[in-house]
């Protein structure tokens, strides 16, 4: 089965439909839907509209750390993730945040477990930025394959002989074998905001029975999804992290 893996989509309505027809054209047979489909975008409601449509379908979807803030800000958003925060809490509709609310934070369908941040006490929204913290994750997680996002770039992590974590960069488009029985753990990438000085949308496939997964980057209108942030009156920052990949 190819499974369309995709998280941190923040509110950005093109990129998700970028990807999400960028998938079925690979012939993605399932969605796990990392988390974070709130804040920095000003599309909130149409997302999760999609989200809760998948979900509905089974896929999975999982709570990340600003979906979790529709409930309660935490001190760590800046300002102008605060201002996209409140911005789809007066949009969302009860139901929309009731259904982010109830989200699992993680998700394990033997061989692979699904989280937002790191399987290694996930509700703290560690980020896997290091060899020591992907080593956390898969010694927490137990599983085969760990999928993940919230760090927003795309990285491929496996355990080595020795017991550690290597990283291997992939390249968009090239299909990397991972086959057991060594640990693998994927960092998606972001949909919505990337942040590598590319503005074009990331995801990833997984195909179960291959035993690979292909990282993609998706081209889409970046420029719409941020006049959309400038319509809603959001903060000038957020429409130009979009524009410029950053």
């Amino acid at each position: 089965m190819r499974i369309a893996l995709l998280s941190d989509i923040h509110a950005n309505l093109e990129a998700l439909e970028a990807c999400l027809a960028h998938a079925r054209e690979r012939g993605a047979e399932s969605y796990a839907l990392l988390g974070d489909f709130v804040g920095y975008g000003a599309d909130a409601v149409a997302v999760v509209d999609i989200v809760m449509r998948l979900a509905s379908e089974g896929a999975i979807a999982l709570k990340g750390n600003h979906d979790a803030a529709m409930e309660r800000v935490e001190s760590y958003f800046n300002d102008d993730a605060r201002a996209a925060l409140d911005w789809a809490r007066r949009t969302l509709t009860d139901e929309q945040k009731r259904f982010l609310a109830t989200l699992p934070l993680t998700v394990e369908r033997t061989p692979v477990r699904y989280v937002h941040a790191s399987a290694a006490s996930p509700e703290r929204w560690d980020y896997i930025d290091s060899a020591s913290a992907a080593l956390r994750c898969v010694q927490a997680s137990g599983s085969t394959y760990t999928f993940c996002g919230h760090v927003h770039d795309q990285q491929l992590y496996f355990a080595t002989a020795r017991g550690r974590m290597s990283a291997f960069t992939p390249v968009a488009g090239t299909p990397v074998p991972v086959r057991g029985p060594r640990q693998w753990l994927g960092l998606v990438g972001s949909v919505g905001q990337p942040r590598d000085r590319n503005p074009a949308a990331a995801y990833a496939i997984f195909d179960d029975a291959k035993r690979e997964i292909t990282f993609f980057r998706v081209p889409y209108d970046h420029h719409s999804a941020a006049a959309t942030i400038r319509r809603a009156g959001l903060p000038e920052a957020l429409a130009y992290r979009v524009e410029q990949g950053i």
